[in-house]
């Protein structure tokens, strides 16, 4: 299968440059996010799952987007194969499904641990969702702040 293509992303207007590739292993009701890296270290990323399923979900972080608060969902397996690409401005978390998941994402920026930042995944006023119950978290996970709590990282802006 084709997993990227620079032609097919810029029909959308996305025209990522991709510089490191991760993969993760977690295991069924792990949660890990919402992350995100703050400018000048702000990621966008192509999410795909290799083997097993998870629940992904992307927030929009903008301050004055029309969007702001908002959030997608999109189940991603190695069956489906389905992929989803989640821009700068955005916070990015997921949980497994399945008895554990790979999932494999390439980023627009390397890792920066100085700029990590983060959502709470249970904040109320984004709505999720979440399809597990007692998800199993990271300590820092469990420390996130809410979005209202959480700085200003990023200014929407019409382009």
């Amino acid at each position: 299968m084709e997993v990227y293509k620079q032609a097919d992303f810029r029909e959308f207007g996305i025209t990522p440059i991709f510089v490191q590739e991760n993969q993760s292993l977690s295991h069924k009701n792990v949660l890990r996010g919402l992350h995100y890296q703050k400018p000048p270290m702000a990621q966008g990323k192509l999410v795909r799952v290799v083997s097993g399923e998870i629940f992904d979900v992307a927030v929009d972080i903008r301050r004055g987007s029309p969007t702001f608060g908002k959030h997608v969902s999109v189940r991603l397996s190695d069956k489906n194969r389905r992929m989803v690409y989640i821009p700068e401005g955005f916070a990015h978390g997921f949980c497994v499904l399945s008895d554990s998941a790979e999932v494999i994402y390439n980023t627009t920026k390397p890792y920066s641990p100085e700029n990590e930042r983060g959502i709470i995944w249970n904040d109320e006023s984004l709505g999720i969702k979440w399809p597990v119950k007692d998800p199993l978290l990271s300590a820092k996970d469990m420390r996130l702040p809410r979005l209202s709590e959480a700085g200003v990282d990023f200014q929407y802006s019409k382009k």
